[in-house]
């Protein structure tokens, strides 16, 4: 995994720690990041991110106490081994839910008309080649 596959909003009101965590949890349920593979040292993270390595610490160590990260002496943090492999769609689509209810209370805010949410995110969905 490279640090340039995690995003930091620094203006965003989950705090950064958070950000990384559920970032995390998304790739590897997507199966983006599978079990075994390293993951960037803190530094790294910190570095291409210009954040505080404590901050990305954080991260990693509340990764690894929910069991999405496990520590490797002498190589670092790697993905923990799954007792399943994978998760269904179902499951994967609830991770997104948070997101999906400020996505609706935001465009409710703005009087956006549920279709053209829709059509944007479809867009956007195709675009993300």
């Amino acid at each position: 995994m490279d640090a340039s596959l995690l995003t930091v909003q620094p203006a965003a009101p989950e705090p950064i720690y958070r950000q990384i965590v559920e970032q995390l949890r998304r790739l590897i349920a997507g199966g983006q990041l599978v079990a075994g593979e390293l993951l960037p040292s803190v530094r790294e993270v910190a570095g291409f991110h210009a954040i505080n390595p404590m901050t990305v610490s954080r991260a990693y160590s509340l990764a690894e106490s929910e069991g999405l990260l496990e520590r490797l002496r002498g190589k670092g943090m790697a993905v923990a081994a799954m007792r399943r492999s994978g998760q269904s769609e179902s499951q994967r689509l609830a991770l997104l839910e948070p997101q999906l209810a400020a996505l609706v209370r935001h465009a409710g805010e703005l009087e956006l008309p549920a279709e053209a949410v829709l059509n944007r995110l479809g867009r956007l969905m195709r675009s993300r080649g």
